[in-house]
């Protein structure tokens, strides 16, 4: 897949007032600080595309962006938020959650995971809801450049472990870096066979 046009369309609080769900969706999520915002950015061939900080949490609404004027992709609020209040984090996780389990065009949850680290438990708890609510997902490791080939690899088998204790099959994963723009063509490929599938589903 070529990514010709991507615009942004609209920021909500509430998935009853996203776009008309007549086109296919896909969400990207993660941890806090996980490079998710620099993803979008380099899977979309725009710097500026998805806004991005330095500081955890700056991602607060249901942001939609229009790709190819075909479908949507939409840049939800991290889990495992930084310095926020009680009431705040509530609030963004019912938003969420009511997006992740009610949005009828949601085709495919990235769930994006820091390949920095070893398996963190907040990112197999939301991977588990995920699954027990039966909502379809990905999984996108980042930062691959961050650490030497050997170490990236270990992280990715340590998380696949983790997850293989509780999964009998394993999701597509797909390993990713912001900055050199590895695993750009892959994912994109991935997007482009799931939106032929919805729009063969469709007619």
């Amino acid at each position: 897949m070529i990514i010709k046009k991507a615009a942004f369309v609209q920021s909500k609080t509430n998935y009853k007032d996203c776009p008309l769900p007549d086109k296919c969706e896909f969400a990207f999520i993660g941890r806090s600080n996980v490079g998710k915002s620099s993803l979008i950015n380099m899977l979309t061939g725009q710097k500026g595309l998805a806004k991005t900080s330095a500081k955890p949490g700056k991602t607060q609404l249901i942001n939609h962006f229009i790709i190819n004027e075909k479908w949507y992709l939409v840049d939800l609020p991290g889990y495992g938020w930084a310095k926020v209040s009680k009431e705040s984090k509530a609030k963004w996780e019912k938003m969420v959650k009511d997006y992740l389990t009610l949005r009828e065009n949601l085709f495919c949850v990235f769930v994006l995971i820091d390949n920095r680290l070893e398996p963190q438990v907040i990112d197999i708890e939301f991977i588990n809801w995920l699954g027990e609510n039966g909502i379809p997902f990905s999984l996108i490791f980042t930062k691959y450049d961050k650490l030497s080939k050997t170490q990236a690899n270990n992280n990715l088998l340590k998380f696949e472990n983790e997850m293989s204790k509780t999964w009998q099959e394993l999701p597509p994963r797909f390993v990713t870096s912001s900055e050199t723009g590895f695993g750009k063509e892959e994912v994109l490929n991935y997007l482009d066979s799931m939106v032929k599938n919805f729009e063969e589903q469709k007619n």
